[in-house]
């Protein structure tokens, strides 16, 4: 059976952070390349990494797992506007498929009870084939390109990607 927490303390940071890795490394070596890879990880996944961004920016880490193992992860944040900024959604490959993500996004939403309006947005790699797929089949839309430099001679080259809360509870 599924098991969904919000995770606020730092044993559970450690184990995402150890999650992102194996999943980034799977994922995302092939799209950006290792080095990209492991700058993002630390500067962006690392359990040091979580903790300043829920201590000091809102972002609400919630997790997915069975027997007590985590497999997949989400962060959202809420943002001035009222929208919900989903910053982090990962499942382990060998979870794809399942409908564990869909249930750990709905979970998560509704920690938040935003307005059945509100918009929830995202940003995926361009080349990220797979992913972009996967949020087609959960009601997300492109709806615009963000370039952003990252640091350390990297950038981010994404769609911005939203959806309506209330259409996310329908699919």
């Amino acid at each position: 059976m599924l098991q969904f927490q919000e995770n606020t303390a730092s044993g559970d940071w450690e184990r995402i952070a150890s999650l992102a890795a194996e999943i980034w490394t799977e994922h995302y070596t092939p799209l950006i390349g290792a080095e990209q890879v492991r700058y993002m990880l630390d500067r962006f996944q690392s359990a040091e990494a979580i903790r300043l961004q829920v201590a000091d920016e809102g972002y609400r880490y919630f997790t997915v797992g069975e027997n007590g193992d985590f497999f997949g992860y989400c962060a959202l944040k809420q943002e001035d506007d009222g929208t919900l900024f989903l910053s982090k959604f990962y499942i382990a490959k060998s979870f794809r498929g399942r409908g564990a993500g869909r249930s750990l996004l709905r979970f998560a939403l509704s920690r938040f009870a935003p307005a059945p309006t509100a918009q929830v947005w995202l940003t995926v790699n361009k080349h990220n084939a797979a992913s972009l797929a996967a949020y087609d089949k959960l009601g997300f839309s492109v709806v615009g390109e963000i370039v952003a430099d990252i640091g350390n001679g990297f950038c981010m080259d994404d769609y911005r990607l939203e959806s309506v809360v209330s259409e996310l509870f329908e699919q």
